[in-house]
């Protein structure tokens, strides 16, 4: 960190500590809407072992430092950075995270998200596997990977294909954005608090006794809900499930074009803006998630997926267009949908030997 840095956030990049029987877990660098380096992952893996020790600890509360959002998601840059110079970051930035998304959704304490503003990729990763998710009017939840020429990862694929109908198809391929309400009815949050009221509800969780229950925890929570579970995207789920109960991205597209309508064609214009080969990769993902018994079991998939888009031409294409020269058009290989073939998805579900994600059970 330069002094300018130090200067900037004396705190540093996470704060962690108790207060009262709450541990406090805190994203901070507002500055980057939060978003999460390996620095900051292993520093809430540190903590989740200090809490879940802690016998005063009675819960787990994740939120994020200034008004903007709860986490953007990871490092793209720096990640950009190491696939260029044919680094590991993505093969160690990510071992870390999945696995730390697969403890989060088993920790033994109620675990409390606060997820106001923007929650996106890697920060859906952190909220949307604990026990209680808080969103808000003010949220915005995406997983818009699939634009940067990646999928839906952090256990998203999970998450996606929990989702009721064809709507995690469409979340996962379009990248759009779900509101607190939309994000509650596609399952990846549990209760709308106004945010004005996030700081009364913060107070109450901090004195809550250590070994309450997570049904004790709701109670509260639901005591500050407004009790909102749909937002206008579930409204439009009987169109979307006909558009997108297809296992293969040619008849979705084909789906959108025989309607017509202004919205299919403008959904149909959003997914032309996506990486062709990871759309293909993100819906085979999604189909084999519904099949799936676990979490781990997707988490396992996607890091092999993972390590091959790092190395991809796409990932870095993706992420020069939207965040590097942010000229928004990126030269997709291949450019389009029916030229992505069999033998160049393969790879992204093969299988790694050593370099497998495995879990260590002793936490």
């Amino acid at each position: 960190m330069t002094a300018m840095a130090a200067v900037a956030n004396p705190e540093g990049d996470l704060i962690v500590r108790r207060e009262g029987s709450a541990g406090i877990i805190r994203l901070n660098r507002p500055k980057a809407i939060n978003a999460m380096t390996l620095e900051m992952s292993l520093g809430i893996d540190a903590a989740l072992d200090r809490f879940e020790a802690d016998p005063a600890v009675a819960l787990v509360l994740l939120e994020g430092a200034g008004e903007r959002g709860l986490c953007a998601g990871g490092d793209i840059r720096g990640l950009y950075e190491s696939s260029r110079a044919g680094g590991d970051l993505g093969k160690v930035f990510w071992r870390q995270e999945y696995i730390m998304n697969a403890r989060i959704a088993q920790f033994p304490k109620p675990y409390v998200a606060f997820m106001d503003g923007l929650v996106m990729g890697g920060g859906v990763g952190l909220s949307a596997h604990g026990r209680h998710r808080v969103v808000t009017e003010k949220t915005k939840l995406a997983m818009p990977e699939v634009g940067l020429g990646f999928f839906p990862d952090v256990g998203g694929t999970w998450l996606l294909s929990h989702s009721p109908g064809e709507l995690g198809t469409y979340f996962g391929l379009t990248g759009q954005t779900m509101n607190g309400p939309d994000a509650i009815h596609a399952r990846f949050a549990d209760a709308v608090v106004p945010s004005g009221k996030l700081a009364a509800l913060r107070e109450v969780l901090s004195k809550v006794r250590p070994g309450a229950l997570s049904s004790e925890i709701k109670t509260l929570i639901d005591g500050f809900a407004t009790n909102e579970t749909s937002g206008p995207v579930a409204a439009m789920q009987p169109t979307i499930d006909g558009w997108f109960a297809h296992d293969d991205m040619e008849d979705i597209v084909a789906a959108l074009k025989r309607d017509g309508s202004e919205l299919a064609l403008s959904t149909l214009k959003t997914l032309n803006e996506k990486s062709p080969r990871g759309m293909v990769v993100t819906l085979k993902l999604l189909r084999l998630a519904r099949t799936s018994s676990s979490l781990e079991q997707c988490l396992v998939r996607e890091y092999r997926a993972a390590l091959q888009v790092f190395a991809s031409d796409d990932f870095r294409e993706g992420v020069r267009a939207a965040v590097i020269d942010k000229d928004r058009n990126p030269k997709w290989s291949p450019a389009r949908i029916e030229d992505v073939t069999p033998e160049m998805i393969a790879p992204y579900f093969a299988e790694i030997g050593a370099n497998e994600l495995v879990f260590n059970q002793s936490k």
